[in-house]
């Protein structure tokens, strides 16, 4: 196994191994390659959905994501996002993904099934870099603060899809089975100790110990400082291409440059813990 990175801060491509016949000790090899870069990538994988899932399922358990539980699926499976004519992109803001719920996602495998012919790249930013470039009076202020997570946004883009009425017995269940919950803003990584920063991007409504404006000022001075290019990686999607993430220590987004082109990728992810 070869890993090669592709930015300064966090990403790398894993080459010389076919995730669909990986052995534990090349699970392994991969998940400290998670560990150390944070997000990173194979080419060409030629995986199909069933040895997407058991390859995900390698590194720990498939979720059932929350709205597919609302509908009564007990089996994971897969979150497909199509962008394309009558379907705007929804996903080009930095954020993590569903921090909405108690025990957030432990990682995300992510694979290209249609890609435009230009535009569409994915891009990640680390966390922890984040942490560690701001200065120490500011990680001082940060620790122990907390933030209030919910479900509004998640089910403000349901109705805009679906419309408010048709979307309503939905959006009921939602916010009576997924009420608010709350994180810290800076938590530790449960495997190697290092410190992030929690950014949920719009699933964020308030920092618990602060006032309003206090609060709103300080989320938009840290939605500014990890705009920061060296925090970044940028991967430039092919077919079948699967990224995989550590949810707990980085944000991403999906560039929207590809519209009206369509573009389609399967997403799962793997059960996590509280955040602490």
């Amino acid at each position: 196994m070869e890993v090669r990175p592709t930015g300064g801060a966090l990403g790398a491509e894993i080459l010389g191994v076919d995730p669909r016949s990986v052995t534990e000790g090349e699970v392994q090899d991969i998940y400290q390659a998670l560990l150390e870069h944070e997000v990173v990538f194979l080419r060409n994988t030629q995986l199909d959905d069933a040895g997407h899932l058991e390859f995900a399922g390698r590194f720990g358990t498939p979720s059932v994501f929350p709205l597919f539980k609302v509908l009564g699926e007990t089996e994971p499976t897969f979150q497909v996002i199509h962008d394309g004519p009558g379907s705007e992109p929804a996903a080009d803001h930095w954020h993590t993904d569903v921090t909405w719920i108690a025990e957030p996602p432990k990682a995300a495998f992510l694979r290209a099934t249609l890609v435009p012919e230009r535009g569409g790249d994915t891009m990640w930013g680390s966390m922890s870099t984040a942490y560690d470039a701001l200065s120490t009076k500011m990680k001082t202020f940060l620790n122990g603060l907390t933030v209030r997570h919910d479900n509004s946004s998640f089910i403000k883009g349901m109705e805009k899809k679906m419309g408010a009425e048709a979307a309503a017995p939905l959006t009921e269940k939602l916010r009576e089975q997924y009420p608010a919950v709350i994180h810290p803003l800076i938590r530790t990584h449960p495997d190697n100790g290092r410190k992030t920063i929690f950014f949920g991007g719009g699933f964020m409504r308030e920092i618990v110990e602060l006032t309003k404006p206090e609060s709103d000022a300080l989320l938009a001075f840290l939605g500014r400082h990890i705009e920061e290019p060296a925090f970044h990686t940028r991967w430039r999607w092919c077919q079948d291409d699967l990224a995989i993430w550590d949810e707990r220590s980085t944000v991403h987004r999906g560039l929207s440059d590809h519209f009206p082109r369509e573009r389609e990728v399967r997403r799962c992810v793997i059960d996590g813990d509280r955040p602490v």
